[in-house]
Order: C-alpha cells, then sequence, then structure tokens
C-alpha cells in the first residue's frame, strides 16, 4: 500500500525567473484549455487521454514552448476535469465546460529535478534554478519527516503562485504495510458512521461533532469581498478576485484536513475498522447545502479515504434514504420523528439530536448491509470503551466478555 504525502515549499524566485514561470504557466493553462475546448467540440464530451493526444498533441507543441512533459499533463488536466463533468451529468448533476485559470503548474521527474536545497524547473525557455524557503529548524516539519527523509520518494510537483509566492507542492510516497495490529476485520468490526450536514459539518456515531459555523462565516466573508469588488469593474478588482477564492479554497482546505485527521483519529480510539458515510451524490438536494458544502463534503471524503487507508480502515459508502427519519433505537420510520435538529421517535419516544441519530443510522446500514451469520451481527473480540450497537440497534456494553460487532455509540457531546 502507498502512503503519499505533498509538501509545500516556498521557493525563492528572482525577477527574470518569475517572468519566465508566468509565461510558461500561461501557455501550460492555453494548452488545458484548448485540450478542453477540443473535448467539447462535437455532440458528446471525449474523455479519453489517448485520443485527446492524438487530435492535440501536435497542435499544442506547434503553439506553444512548452516542454513535452508539460503538454502531456495539461492534456491530463482537462481529461481529468471533462471525466468529472460527465459523471455529474450521468448523476443528474449540473457542470459546465471547465476553463482553467488558476496560476499553476505540473511537474514530473522529466521537468523537475529535485536537489537539498534547491529545484530544477523547466520553463518555455529553458531551466531555471530556485531555492527552497525552509522553517527555522528541522525537526517537527513535513520537510524532515517526508521530503528529506530517506523512506520517501519523492514523484512530482506542482507550482503555485499565490498571494506574491511562488509555492512547491511536492509529491512524496513510500509504500506501507497496512497497519493492522488493533483492527478488526471489516467483515467482524465495529462502524463509525458519519453524517454530513450545514449546521454540523460532521457528526459521528462516537457522539463527537464539527460545526460548520467557521466554515460559513468565511463562506459569507469571501462572498462579501468578491462582491465588493465585482463592484469596482475594473481589472485590478478582477485579478483581486481571483486571489479572494485562491484564499478562500486554501482555507477551507486547511479545514477539511484538520477535520478529516481528526475523523480518522476517532476511528482508530475506538477500533474502528469502517469509517460509513452516506451516498454524496444528491447530498444538495438532501440537506439544502450549498455548492460550496457540496464541494466540502467531497473534499472531506476523499481526504479521509486517502489517510484512513494507512491505518487499515476502509471508507464506505450507504444509501443516506431515511437515515434521518429512522428511529436508531427500534427502527421506527416517520417524517415526524424529526423537527430541525431535534429528534423524537414517534413509537418508542427515544430523543436526541437529530444529526446523532442519522450517524448512529448510517453505521448501522452499513453493517446490515454487510452482516454475515445471524443474531445481529458476528462475534468478535474487541474491548469498546463505551460499547456497540449490532445491526439490530441492540447495545452491547463494554463489561460483557465478547462485544458484539457494531457501531461505536456514546452520548453525543456538543
Amino acid at each position: 500500500m502507498e502512503k503519499r504525502r505533498t509538501v509545500p515549499v516556498k521557493l525563492d524566485v528572482d525577477s527574470a525567473d518569475t517572468a519566465l514561470l508566468r509565461d510558461t504557466i500561461d501557455e501550460f493553462l492555453w494548452a488545458a484549455n484548448y485540450v478542453t475546448d477540443h473535448a467539447f467540440r462535437d455532440d458528446y464530451v471525449t474523455t479519453s487521454k489517448t485520443t485527446l493526444n492524438n487530435d492535440t498533441y501536435d497542435d499544442v507543441r506547434e503553439q506553444t514552448a512548452l516542454h513535452s512533459n508539460h503538454v502531456q499533463a495539461a492534456r491530463n488536466k482537462a481529461a481529468e476535469a471533462c471525466k468529472s463533468v460527465v459523471k455529474k451529468w450521468k448523476q443528474g448533476e449540473k457542470a459546465s465546460k471547465p476553463y482553467f485559470t488558476s496560476p499553476h503548474l505540473v511537474y514530473d521527474h522529466r521537468t523537475a529535478t529535485f536537489y537539498d536545497d534547491y529545484v530544477s524547473l523547466a520553463t518555455t525557455d529553458g531551466r531555471i534554478e530556485a531555492d527552497y524557503v525552509l522553517p527555522d529548524g528541522d525537526r517537527g516539519t513535513p520537510h524532515a519527516e517526508y521530503y528529506f527523509s530517506d523512506e520517501y520518494e519523492t514523484t512530482g510537483a506542482e507550482l503555485h503562485y499565490t498571494n506574491g509566492n511562488w509555492m512547491l507542492h511536492i509529491h512524496c510516497k513510500k509504500e506501507v504495510e497496512p497497519d493492522t495490529s488493533e483492527q478488526a476485520t471489516t467483515e467482524n468490526g465495529t462502524v463509525l458512521g458519519v453524517d454530513l450536514g450545514v449546521n454540523n459539518l460532521a457528526v459521528v456515531s462516537t457522539g463527537s461533532f464539527w460545526t460548520g459555523d467557521e466554515f460559513d462565516h468565511w463562506r459569507r466573508e469571501y462572498e462579501r469581498r468578491r462582491g465588493d469588488l465585482q463592484s469596482c469593474g475594473t481589472r485590478w478588482a478582477h485579478e483581486n478576485i481571483q486571489s479572494v477564492g485562491r484564499k478562500e479554497e486554501g482555507r477551507f482546505k486547511l479545514t477539511l484536513h484538520r477535520i478529516s485527521n481528526e475523523l480518522v483519529a476517532e476511528a482508530r480510539d475506538h477500533d474502528c475498522s469502517v469509517i460509513a458515510f452516506e451516498d454524496l451524490n444528491g447530498i444538495r438536494d438532501r440537506t439544502g447545502a450549498s455548492w460550496g458544502h457540496k464541494w466540502a463534503f467531497n473534499r472531506l471524503y476523499e481526504y479521509v479515504e486517502y489517510k484512513a487507508a494507512e491505518y487499515g480502515i476502509s471508507v464506505e459508502q450507504v444509501d443516506p434514504e431515511n437515515t434521518s427519519r429512522r428511529c436508531s433505537e427500534c427502527g421506527f420510520t416517520h417524517p415526524d420523528n424529526r423537527d430541525g435538529e431535534d429528534f423524537e421517535c414517534q413509537k418508542c419516544g427515544y430523543e436526541n439530536h437529530a444529526d446523532y441519530n442519522a450517524a448512529k443510522n448510517i453505521g448501522l446500514r452499513y453493517l446490515r448491509r454487510n452482516q454475515t451469520g445471524s443474531g445481529g451481527g458476528a462475534p468478535v473480540g474487541v474491548r469498546l470503551n463505551s460499547g456497540t450497537l449490532n445491526a439490530n440497534g441492540e447495545f452491547a456494553p463494554p463489561a460483557e466478555d465478547s462485544a458484539r460487532a457494531g457501531v461505536h455509540a456514546e452520548s453525543p457531546r456538543l
């Protein structure tokens, strides 16, 4: 199994080399948009990299001074974006033709050579060398842990121009054995259910909440900034609108990385072998989420998926139908069970936070879908601090000699 990490490194680039990098990025973005335009040229969208390469490679080489590998990287960028659009169409979602504007450039081992103190980068007019600007001290930093570690291999990088700084996002990987020493198997292990929403970005079946207050605050703040700039109508304002968008995306990515780390840590702390999310298709219609929330849900799922894999924890999606209306105690489903963030079962009277109840149901649905044997789950020798719910919704406290496979459940922690 591969363990992958991305290490951001600031570069010291002089004015002459900055001009070369800007020219290279402009041609790279032009190439990606040229391929995208070709992909959308006919009545259907071409997503095959081979077909797009055959149709556009010679044209791009003739009209740009890009390295051949940069041409291929631009084609790959365009093809993946086109595939994403087609996938959304098949799911009944709206999507338009991609257009690349964010200043970035993809590098591989042919177009970049990595050294201890600097990097050599291909441009449209030869190569430049840029020194790394590293933090003081070499302990506890991603640079020391991944990039300068003998255990990791450098596979490539993406160059970004953000807020007047050149940042090289270096990709590293190493082969690792899944850490399964304390994990039960997927079939017999315990499940962490995750409910996603607007007011609470994530709620898990152990009772932990991650609110959406900070996300909503900054989303509104960045929307206000864009609105103020749009009212100016100047070229300076247009350039700053793009800068605001990059700052917004960067802030949200950091927030989602933090939440994903904490979600995986929650699963590890409770010896979970599976993290179960609701199916993300159609989540905007179900939750009333904005496009920004939908983007955040998808990113959070992707981050949790690759981080959990390092510890042998699988990440799955289940059908979300009625998970917010079903009682996790007795199984009774009724529209009146949920009122906003309050849940009260109209049959058994169970009351709790609605998102917490939904998180338990998501975990229970995964168990029922994958349940083997009979009697509410297969036995498993895993001790739980707070007990489990089995596939029949029965609680098994940790004092039992043999806890059964189930969803981790505690009182919600607000």
